[in-house]
């Protein structure tokens, strides 16, 4: 996992170093509103280390972290063959429309294809419209399963919580 490392013009993607956290976090923080380092860390921790597990990271000419993309090979949930998963996509919001992420989603997809898997999915909510679009330009669609949940009840009232 430590070998890759692509040029793409005005960018380079590579694997995620522990230094690159508070970077990770920082922009993350830009685009969701919500500053999260103890989670970052956890996911560094997580993805960052393991093979078979991939946080990469793109990065400008002066060495300034503008995405992210994290992935894993995930297996028989539900039946499901096993399959390449992205659950984290972030994009500076500068570096938008430059083939970041599209460059960041065909790095992980090889990645996850070296794996051995023939399939990628990922779950959104159906109300962000900026990743929903993204995805499906990467040529991503509708898939076979399902997601469902429902609220748990609180430690406090002992009672669900509206959906």
């Amino acid at each position: 996992m430590s070998g890759i490392r692509v040029k793409y013009g005005e960018f380079e993607i590579r694997v995620a170093k522990a230094a690159d956290i508070p970077a990770v976090s920082g922009l993350d923080a830009t685009i969701t509103g919500i500053a999260k380092p103890d989670y970052w860390n956890d996911m560094f921790e997580r993805y960052g280390t393991r093979d078979k597990r991939y946080f990469l990271v793109s990065q400008n000419n002066d060495g300034v972290v503008i995405g992210f993309i994290i992935g894993e090979v995930r297996a028989w949930e539900f039946g499901s063959p096993p399959s390449g998963w992205i659950f984290a996509l972030g994009v500076d919001p500068q570096a938008r429309l430059n083939k970041v992420g599209s460059s960041m989603f065909e790095a992980i997809c090889d990645c996850l294809a070296r794996d051995g898997v023939d399939q990628v999915r990922t779950m959104l909510a159906r109300e962000d419209e900026l990743n929903m679009t993204f995805f499906r330009s990467q040529g991503m669609m509708g898939g076979p399963f399902i997601e469902l949940e429902m609220p748990l009840p609180t430690p406090v009232t002992g009672k669900r919580t509206a959906p």
